[in-house]
């Protein structure tokens, strides 16, 4: 038996902040998206010149003007789990930390990753045809699931393969938090196991056979000696790392070891695919059993294209490059130049003090309504 539930309603025409408290107070840890993807849908079919197409919890929204230039502006519905720390603030439902909706800061699981820039996309959507304005550029909106798992389950990824035609555009913005300064591109990100053998002994006689942990120390050494290189890509400076995060050996307290496996994370710049990325790390780990487990292409800032200088001109601040892997790098390869834009400081994300200041949100929507109104 299907039980049906009342989809929950959402006002996308009331101040963008509170907008955002409402889409907070509606839970989506990833993989519990359908409720607020119900709700964003529901609100969008009210708004006439946009077209709509639902995969899963993921939807797209498209004007059609005939304009000669399109936006994309997208955004996950997802957050990262509840804290379980008493005491949290970034918990479901929002809360305001001076009592008054609407003013100071609005504490809460997805506060700044990343309610406020979906809020923001809400806002323009339902605003861009008032009093029979248009918008000077055609917009694509975007909302997808599965963001904050792995790669595997992103509802962009889903979109792409199912509906890429409709992602077509000249220009995207991704509305992660950036403290409303503009982050051009995104470093890639790759993971290596680097593995030691041994023999295995009984550890009062150790002579007998061959610690794998101890053969692990060059791979440590190495890395710890390791100076990460800043590279310089379409104007903006990419900071890499490279580190060893996490290690495996050992069987019982009262035995050599045979095996050690050392977990190690490349974040590498803009200016490299992931197979040059691997190519450097084993040139480090030279005689060492080296495979790469996991990796995903970085993206280069783009802001060279024309959309993109005017949208830097309009936001007004320094751009900056984006350090941390986002999905910018997706439209990147379907050719779409794009950047990280939106409302929040990027370092609260995933903390149990998760927050974002209220004027934050508005700011950022008078920058966009007043670059798409160009």
């Amino acid at each position: 038996m299907t039980v049906e539930t009342t989809p929950i309603l959402l006002d996308i025409r009331q101040d963008v902040a509170l907008l955002t408290a409402a889409l907070m107070d509606i839970n989506s840890v990833s993989g519990n998206e359908a409720a607020l993807a119900d709700a964003v849908e529901s609100a969008l079919q009210t708004i006439p010149g946009l077209q709509l197409v639902r995969d899963g919890d993921a939807i797209i929204a498209r004007t059609e003007l005939g304009r000669p230039e399109r936006v994309i502006l997208a955004g996950h519905l997802d957050t990262v789990p509840l804290p379980t720390v008493e005491g949290s603030l970034g918990t479901v439902p929002a809360t305001w930390e001076s009592g008054v909706p609407g003013t100071g800061n609005l504490y809460g699981r997805g506060a700044t990753d990343m309610k406020g820039g979906v809020a923001v996309q809400l806002a323009l959507a339902a605003t861009m045809f008032d009093g029979g304005a248009e918008p000077g550029k055609d917009v694509t909106f975007v909302f997808y699931d599965h963001e904050e798992v792995e790669a595997v389950k992103s509802g962009l990824g889903r979109l792409v393969r199912n509906h890429g035609h409709l992602l077509e555009g000249d220009f995207a913005i991704l509305l992660e938090p950036t403290d409303g300064t503009v982050e051009g591109g995104c470093n890639g990100t790759s993971r290596f196991e680097a593995t030691t053998t041994g023999e295995a002994a009984h550890s009062a006689r150790a002579w007998m056979g061959s610690n794998a942990i101890h053969a692990a120390a060059p791979i440590l050494s190495r890395l710890a000696a390791y100076e990460p290189r800043t590279v310089n890509v379409d104007g903006l400076d990419y900071r890499e790392s490279l580190n060893a995060v996490k290690i495996n050996g050992g069987t019982a307290g009262n035995v050599i070891p045979d095996r050690c496996v050392v977990e190690i994370n490349y974040r590498f710049a803009p200016d490299k695919t992931p197979d040059q990325a691997e190519a450097h790390v084993r040139e480090l780990l030279e005689g060492f059993d080296v495979v790469r487990t996991d990796a995903a292409a970085g993206a280069r800032p783009g802001l060279n294209h024309p959309a993109a200088a005017s949208f830097v001109a309009a936001v007004g601040a320094e751009p900056k490059p984006k350090y941390g892997w986002t999905d910018v790098a997706r439209f990147s390869e379907l050719g779409v130049p794009a950047v990280n834009f939106g409302p929040g400081d990027p370092l609260l994300a995933h903390k149990d003090n998760e927050h974002v200041d209220a004027d934050a949100i508005r700011e950022c929507l008078r920058a966009l309504r007043s670059w798409l109104a160009d």
